[in-house]
């Protein structure tokens, strides 16, 4: 039984489903950016890359033959993270035009170096390949100190194409009125969040559930407004090595 709660909580922090709506803190933004990654999972295939891959939370939507995770070298990702390799940051320890397509969801904002990341990108990437890259636009900062930058659509579409990639399909996650529930619930969170789990949950059902449940029921009255949003979906393609 505990097990099986235990899968259930896994799925809903990113894929979350009704249930996310009263124990998820950041119940849009994740659950608008798993829509917006199966959108277009299917350009995701072959041997694929994921960069700071985590737990590996959407490999299942991809059609990878092979699917490698990545991580930083350190103790506790060594310990927590569901890598199948580990580098120094700088160079991707694998070789040229090795990989089909490379995803990077929640990653480039704790770059401090894009063009090196995006170069080597590039690198391990065959040349038509894809890069599945997610990146969020408006958000608080987080896993401090290693929170570098905030990239807009017109940012995101100049540094790609310097790194020899082109932009087949962008999409603006959570452009309406449900970011501003968002925000508060993120602001709720920052206020309340401890180490005790089962608290968190109570707490994000008592405090932030109802920002949830109300602006899911509210935000089709309002209009959107795409210059406002929550995390960039970008597809690109690798056209030329640099």
């Amino acid at each position: 039984m505990l097990k099986k709660l235990k899968q259930i909580y896994f799925k809903e922090q990113f894929n979350p489903s009704f249930i996310g709506v009263f124990i998820h803190p950041f119940f849009f933004a994740r659950r608008g950016l798993y829509k917006h990654i199966r959108s277009i999972a299917s350009f995701i295939k072959g041997k694929t890359l994921d960069v700071g891959c985590g737990s590996k939370p959407y490999e299942k939507l991809y059609q990878s033959t092979e699917y490698i995770g990545l991580e930083m070298d350190t103790e506790e990702n060594r310990q927590k993270k569901k890598a199948d390799f580990f580098y120094d940051g700088s160079t991707f320890p694998f070789r040229n035009e090795e990989f089909d397509s490379v995803v990077a969801n929640q990653v480039f904002e704790h770059v401090f170096n894009p063009d090196r990341f995006l170069s080597e990108v590039n690198r391990i990437l065959k040349l038509n390949g894809y890069l599945l890259l997610t990146v969020p636009f408006v958000w608080d900062e987080h896993e401090q100190p290693y929170d570098y930058a905030r990239y807009s659509s017109f940012g995101l579409q100049s540094i790609l194409n310097k790194q020899g990639f082109t932009v087949q399909q962008h999409k603006k996650s959570i452009h309406d009125i449900r970011i501003i529930f968002q925000l508060i619930n993120m602001y709720i969170f920052k206020q309340t969040n401890s180490k005790y789990k089962l608290l968190n949950i109570i707490t994000t059902f008592f405090l932030m559930a109802p920002f949830n449940i109300v602006g899911s029921l509210i935000y089709w009255i309002f209009p959107g407004n795409k210059d406002l949003y929550l995390d960039n979906i970008v597809l690109a393609q690798k056209i030329k090595n640099v």
